[in-house]
């Protein structure tokens, strides 16, 4: 191959890997995707033909640009998103086309740097828009191409001149028909070298430097809207669409997995007042959660009975403030202007488009069921709100039916673990709404006799109401898959969930009960198979490019300074041991 073959090859291999890393973080779809390759394939082909664009053109082309996508967005051909995600995703585009018009031209050294500049643009706009690990490899062969094209673009440039100003035998570099041109196979080997020397040198600084801001804006995936299930009105039924996606929403690292229970959720917001057809909130007034050192905001007393599990979240751009964790949360940290916690224990903060990662302590610990069945006193005034039913009233087959089921216990708990398995045991799970009506509630206990997780958590809430139980509907996620080479809860979408806490007056807690049928719960064990093998080591790796590059905050650092600082000095406790078994021999 000719040094000049070779220059043209590397530059077009560079424009490709700044493609390549927007196309990893899912910005294009097939159509996009598609039309750009058969634009770079049609410019490769007609580089240094006569059917290339002349400049003047080429520059009018781009000059318009800017005017021309101004104009889209403005059409809204784009979409409707969020400013904040829409921005990134346009620019993106642009950029693709003033790289393409450029690689249909014919191209001085002025427009090979504006197409190298293009994509380091490219390569920037994927690092915000992107946490795949993916874009890890991409960058990689972009570093390397990128580097190598220089290089050959700085050969190339000084051999002109050269060749310019002395004989013809240093003009090598550009004869095509010169056997020196077989030097070109250093390049890639001079690249690689270069690039490990910057990798070693910039390791340290990444590491060390302070860190600003979020976690990246943007995402692989489209920002997860729908939330419906967690706001401050929440319509019976809302969350069996939320169930239909597998997008990630968060990924949970916990200190001890062994804290968990079967009946593990992570908690959102909880729900007190119901009118037949939405569950909402009777107190909205929240409290702002004081900031104290370290960023550790404290939330709530602990039991003192030690069962604190301290979790590690990184949640994906959500709209809605609400963050969750294990239940019930005594203490968080994360780098938030602002916590709030509202009268129910659900926990809020400011948040943009970012992703957020942030630490929480959790007491889980709970009353042993023989305490719980001898707490069976009368509610105070101070829990009305729990046991009011519907101003309109409910179906009277309802309290009748509650009165049947639990006709045989006589106290709160036991009363309410009948109501648990009388539901998990005599209707079918489903994520079709076919209840319907003025009171689906009652259609769906009395007619349909299917539902989700919803009308479980509504019917047992309700039911425990009529007789005299005090009870809240909270909204969540079920624990999700356990990713086992990554130490990590993968929590999607389709995990999201309601269910009940049962408010104990002597114990002064509430104690979560779930009525849904294990049908429509979630085991945390991973899919068998080598395809599910494969994923799951792909899952560990995004997870670990997530931890420590994505969301590698000042909280990170400290966690690593100190785990330096640990084995250190059992580096030194060893040593010491050895040193004194040498002397004593």
């Amino acid at each position: 191959m000719t040094f000049e073959k070779f220059f043209t090859l590397i530059s077009y291999l560079a424009v490709f890997c700044g493609f390549l890393s927007l196309w990893v973080s899912g910005t294009f779809g097939a159509l996009g995707t598609a039309l750009f390759l058969v634009l770079m394939t049609g410019a490769w082909l007609l580089e240094g033909t006569r059917w290339q664009i002349s400049e003047k053109p080429g520059s009018v082309l781009i000059i318009f640009a800017l005017p021309l996508f101004y104009f889209l967005w403005k059409l809204k051909y784009f979409g409707t998103s969020n400013t904040e995600t829409l921005l990134p995703a346009i620019l993106a585009r642009m950029v693709l086309f003033l790289s393409a018009i450029k690689l249909l031209q014919r191209k001085s050294e002025r427009d090979w740097i504006f197409l190298y500049l293009m994509s380091f643009f490219e390569v920037l706009l994927a690092a915000g828009l992107s946490i795949s690990a993916l874009y890890l490899g991409s960058f990689v062969l972009y570093l390397l191409t990128i580097v190598c094209a220089v290089i050959a673009f700085e050969m190339r440039k000084t051999a002109k001149v050269t060749a310019s100003r002395q004989e013809p035998s240093h003009r090598f570099f550009l004869d095509k028909g010169s056997s020196d041109s077989i030097r070109v196979r250093r390049l890639p080997a001079a690249a690689a070298i270069l690039i490990f020397f910057a990798v070693v040198a910039g390791i340290p600084l990444f590491f060390l430097l302070p860190r600003v801001g979020g976690a990246g804006f943007g995402s692989d995936q489209e920002r997860i809207k729908n939330t419906s299930g967690f706001g401050e009105s929440i319509k019976l039924g809302g969350i069996g669409t939320i169930q239909q996606s597998d997008a990630v929403v968060m990924r949970v690292r916990l200190d001890d997995n062994s804290a968990l229970r079967g009946d593990t959720h992570w908690r959102g917001i909880a729900l007190d007042t119901f009118d037949n057809q939405n569950w909402t909130r009777s107190q909205k007034a929240t409290q702002q959660v004081v900031r104290g050192d370290r960023d550790l905001f404290l939330v709530d007393a602990a039991s003192g009975r030690d069962e604190l599990v301290t979790q590690t979240v990184y949640l994906e751009p959500l709209e809605t403030p609400v963050i969750f964790g294990l239940s019930k949360v005594v203490a968080v940290q994360g780098e938030f202007p602002l916590l709030q916690r509202d009268s129910e224990g659900g926990l809020t903060v400011p948040r943009g488009t970012e992703r957020t990662s942030y630490k929480l302590v959790s007491d889980r610990s709970v009353p042993s069921a023989d305490r719980l069945r001898a707490d069976n006193g009368v509610n105070s005034s101070e829990m009305a709100n729990y046991l009011k039913l519907p101003v309109a009233g409910i179906d009277p087959r309802i309290a009748k039916l509650a009165a049947d089921v639990t006709a045989n216990v006589p106290d709160h708990y036991s009363k309410a673990k009948a109501v648990e398995a009388y539901l998990q045991n005599n209707f079918g799970y489903t994520l079709e709404l076919k209840s319907h009506g003025d009171e689906p509630l009652a259609d769906f206990l009395f007619k349909v006799k299917e539902g989700h997780c919803e009308y479980f958590a509504t019917a047992m809430a309700i039911m425990l109401r009529t007789q005299g139980i005090a009870t809240r509907v909270v909204n969540g996620f079920q624990q999700g898959e356990y990713n086992d080479a990554a130490n990590v809860w993968i929590v999607r979408e389709r995990d999201a969930h309601s269910w009940v806490e049962v408010y104990f007056q002597k114990e002064r807690v509430w104690v979560p009960f779930d009525p849904t049928p294990f049908a429509g719960r979630t085991d945390g064990i991973a899919t068998a198979g080598l395809f599910a093998g494969v994923n799951k080591y792909l899952e560990a790796l995004e997870m670990y490019w997530i931890q420590y590059f994505v969301a590698f905050d000042t909280q990170e650092q400290q966690s690593l300074a100190r785990s330096a600082q640990r084995s250190f000095v059992d580096y030194q406790t060893k040593a010491a041991i050895w040193m004194n078994v040498i002397q004593g021999r």
